[in-house]
């Protein structure tokens, strides 16, 4: 086939994916592969003027087409629209961003002057998991208006101080698809590898017969649980298997039972399907009611619950009983799928004897390395990581998923190898969000004064550990609320079933808790005869007062302010809905929470090491902005340095909405010291090949600490949102007003948090997680994934305080990556309930516009 690419003339062989052509052959690695089915939009290219997606079309079928990538617009399109997306705040992970552009040149050069509506039809076949498209639709505006008035783009910015809005610094190498993710490695040698799976959720594992395998051509190794050095590896607790070894049992379908090596990704399968594996298939336990039976099967040996938590404040009891009214109901919220647009890849290779190399898109460097070298009984020292971009992680890159098996290939084949999940195998097998079933009970006097609650709470964490146990705590240390009261009585189990493991997921166990505590109190509003507005603000923790869980809530505390933002519109309509929510900071609860920074002075520039990953929040910019306001210094003269073993100081996880807060002091404090050293009369030049390091330590209290007020986490942020509909039951604003302390980059903030308030609509009305006996029935297109067409416009309101009230950390930054979608979902219920009367219990909601 003769096709025309980005100007050139290819003879093209025929029966090839466009996309694998074009990322495998002629290396156009902006053309990226999210989902291979049609669903996602991130491999969208123009073929003969139309936005198409490229994974859809075989090049049999393009003879004479001229085909454009990214790579192919002209220097004038290109810095158009890096201007436009790094200007409008529309890059967060970049994973989606290439194929927005490419459907944005579609409908620009066939309508110069397009509409916001326009610009929604154009893009709502990409999907954006992290900008809730509102950037993106004002960055593809914005790039009309230049192109349609011949505009020049400004000059590089000069400053970047704190609560300035600038431009990131990683937003031209994801506007133009030139930034690395795992998959865009390509390396001499480099074979594949990939996992035979459980044959059940629940099978008794005989006998592995690998013989017929081992003689495929392309097959170079096929490795079982016998080959793994040290078998039990896990994040914070070691119970999950590399593979299953013969005579043990699987626990989820997303069991490895063997894995393959091969010489090409495309006979993978056939190398796959010609291992034998001998097994008896047993009844699998899939509800974790079920789990908690007595003669339940034990899914690990130490029991089926996993966790436990048990909050006791007070005596909520005799509350309750002197209270003037009473809720008691029960909710429902399900498994969720993180859903971030890059799949899981990961890339290993061998280096010096023994040691590995290992390439990753991951939430921690530090803990890939650690994982790693514990299944390969390696000194730390062996091995090295380093972090590629990653595209979106939300919770669900904290696990290790492909990591482990292209290390353990590597090591044994002394190889190159690269292991990718296709999207389905990323939905099948890694961690979800823990669906919960809770039973809240909740009190208040005759003046709508809460007096007690009480709280079960179930949760399902599949499989594995994962990280059910903190998850567990946060959503039982938040089920109170951001309110003053002290009675409270309240039991978690984080349970093990048969089902896909549960694990981080945004909001970390606080979405679901919000949802049951935040619907409870409209009733008791209505009991009360007060608008739910006001028993809210009646309650709402203010500085000084006590949290339910015995900290008393420092001067930063805002509240109150949260709530003042957003009266009037709640007010103004009949069918908008409250609800308020607060989210911790860092890991608190008395665990080693550091934030480590150096700063190195290299050919002129202060390069920004600190192994905090970047999933799309923005830790380069927010870096850049603490420097500079240390400083002074140009933006321009600022470099963010790739996470790696070797170079960049273990900062922790980025989980917690922690990086922010304690990485952003540690880099304040080094960069302090680089500002003395500057204001002593030296030049960058001058201070060439020094470095400045500084650490934090957030310091707090550990959980059932004897002390009269413990200080669980060294910060909270609150917030208040208010979901607006119209008379049909459609989506008609979402106003979003939130503490954050000092938003480092305000475009960037308001970002997150529209993004984050998309997901929660998702979260709240169209998406499912469904399993039958513990097989996922889910594809990628029934997700059910807000589209640009469907996201209401969205307002944010940052809230302000006094100089003297803000946090004394970090120029008084908070985290709220977390935060922005967790009142989402008890708002929409109660708008829904506000609209036709029915008090909804299950997520998504059912009876609604979207849902039928």
């Amino acid at each position: 086939m003769k096709i025309t690419i980005n100007g050139t003339l290819y003879d093209v062989p025929a029966e090839r994916s466009l996309l694998r052509y074009l990322r495998d052959d002629l290396r156009l690695t902006s053309v990226k592969d999210g989902c291979s089915v049609g669903a996602c939009g991130t491999c969208t290219v123009l073929i003969n003027g139309q936005a198409t997606k490229a994974c859809t079309r075989k090049t049999e079928n393009l003879e004479g087409a001229e085909v454009i990538t990214v790579e192919g617009l002209s220097e004038r399109e290109k810095e158009v629209y890096v201007e436009s997306f790094a200007a409008a705040g529309a890059v967060q992970c970049g994973f989606c961003i290439p194929g927005m552009v490419m459907a944005a040149k579609a409908l620009i050069d066939s309508n110069p002057s397009p509409t916001r509506h326009d610009v929604k039809l154009a893009i709502n076949g990409n999907i954006c998991r992290c900008t809730g498209y509102v950037k993106i639709e004002d960055a593809i505006l914005l790039a009309a208006e230049y192109f349609r008035n011949g505009k020049s783009v400004p000059d590089p910015e000069t400053s970047a101080r704190m609560a300035e809005d600038r431009k990131r610094p990683d937003a031209a190498e994801k506007v133009l698809g030139t930034g690395v993710f795992g998959d865009d490695i390509y390396l001499d040698g480099m074979i594949y590898a990939k996992a035979l799976r459980a044959p059940s959720p629940r099978a008794l594992i005989k006998g592995i017969d690998t013989s017929e395998a081992e003689k495929h051509p392309d097959c170079v190794r096929v490795l079982t649980a016998a080959d793994v050095p040290h078998n039990k590896i896990g994040h914070l607790k070691q119970d999950w298997d590399v593979m299953i070894p013969i005579g043990s049992e699987t626990r989820y379908v997303g069991d490895a039972i063997a894995l393959v090596g091969s010489k090409t990704a495309a006979s993978l399968d056939k190398i796959i399907k010609l291992i034998k594996v001998d097994y008896e298939e047993l009844p699998p336990v899939t509800c974790p009611t079920d789990a908690l039976k007595a003669d339940a099967p034990l899914i690990h040996e130490g029991g089926n619950i996993m966790s436990k938590e048990y909050l006791h404040r007070g005596n909520p009891d005799a509350a309750i009983a002197q209270a003037a009214h009473v809720v008691t109901r029960k909710y429902y919220t399900p498994h969720n799928d993180h859903a971030f647009m890059e799949p899981e890849v990961a890339v290993a290779v061998p280096m010096g004897a023994d040691g590995l190399h290992l390439y990753t898109g991951g939430q921690s460097v530090y803990d890939d390395r650690r994982e790693a070298a514990l299944m390969l009984d390696l000194p730390l020292e062996k091995v090295q990581v380093t972090s590629n971009l990653v595209g979106g992680g939300f919770g669900g890159k904290e696990d290790m998923s492909v990591q482990q098996h292209a290390a353990l290939m590597a090591w044994h084949t002394k190889l190159p190898v690269k292991v990718k999940f296709s999207r389905q195998e990323s939905i099948d097998y890694h961690t979800k969000r823990h669906a919960m079933e809770m039973e809240f009970t909740t009190a208040c006097d005759a003046d709508g004064k809460i007096v007690a609650m009480k709280a079960l709470l179930i949760a399902d964490t599949g499989a594995y550990a994962s990280l059910g146990g903190p998850v567990l705590q946060r959503a039982c240390t938040h089920a109170a609320g951001p309110y003053n009261f002290q009675n409270i009585d309240i039991l978690g189990m984080a349970v093990y079933t048969n089902n896909v493991v549960s694990g981080a997921y945004r909001g970390f166990g606080v979405t679901q808790s919000c949802f049951a505590m935040e619907s409870n109190l409209n009733l008791l509003a209505e009991m009360v005869g007060i608008s739910p507005w006001e028993i809210r603000y009646r309650n709402a923790i203010r500085p000084g007062q006590v949290l339910p869980n015995g900290q008393i809530a420092d001067e930063n505390t805002a509240m109150v302010e949260t709530l003042e933002a957003v009266k009037d519109v709640f007010e103004s309509s009949p069918y908008a809905g409250i609800a308020s929510g607060f989210k911790n900071s860092g890991k608190g609860v008395g665990v080693k929470d550091m934030g480590r920074c150096l700063l190195s002075v290299e050919d002129g520039k202060v390069h920004v090491r600190t192994s905090a990953a970047c999933m799309g929040q923005g830790i380069a910019a927010m870096c850049m902005h603490v420097v500079g306001e240390a400083t002074g210094l140009a933006p321009s003269l600022i470099v963010q340095d790739t996470p790696d073993t070797v170079r960049t100081p273990d900062s922790g996880t980025s989980t917690a909405s922690r990086q922010t807060l304690v990485t952003g002091e540690a880099t304040r404090r080094a960069a302090v010291q680089l500002a003395e050293a500057l204001a002593a009369g030296k030049s960058l030049a001058d201070l060439e090949g020094q470095e400045f390091y500084a650490e934090y330590f957030a310091e707090t209290d550990p959980m059932g600490a004897a002390v009269p007020n413990p200080v669980s986490h060294v910060s909270y942020s609150y917030a208040t949102q208010v979901v607006i509909l119209d008379e049909e039951g459609k989506l008609e604003k979402v106003v979003a007003a939130y503490d954050v302390g000092v938003p480092v980059n305000p475009k960037s903030c308001a970002g997150q948090i529209e993004g984050g308030v998309a997901m929660g609509l998702g979260f709240a009305l169209t998406e499912d997680f469904r399993t039958e006996g513990g097989y996922p029935k889910m594809k990628y297109g029934t997700l059910g994934l807000p589209r640009a067409t469907q996201v209401p416009p969205i307002e944010v309101v940052f809230t302000e305080i006094e100089p003297s009230r803000l946090l004394p950390y970090a120029y008084g930054a908070k985290g709220v990556g977390e935060l922005c979608l967790i009142p989402t979902s008890p708002a929409v219920a109660h708008a829904y309930y506000r609209l036709d009367g029915t008090h909804r219990t299950r997520l998504p909601l059912r009876g609604t516009y979207y849902k039928k």
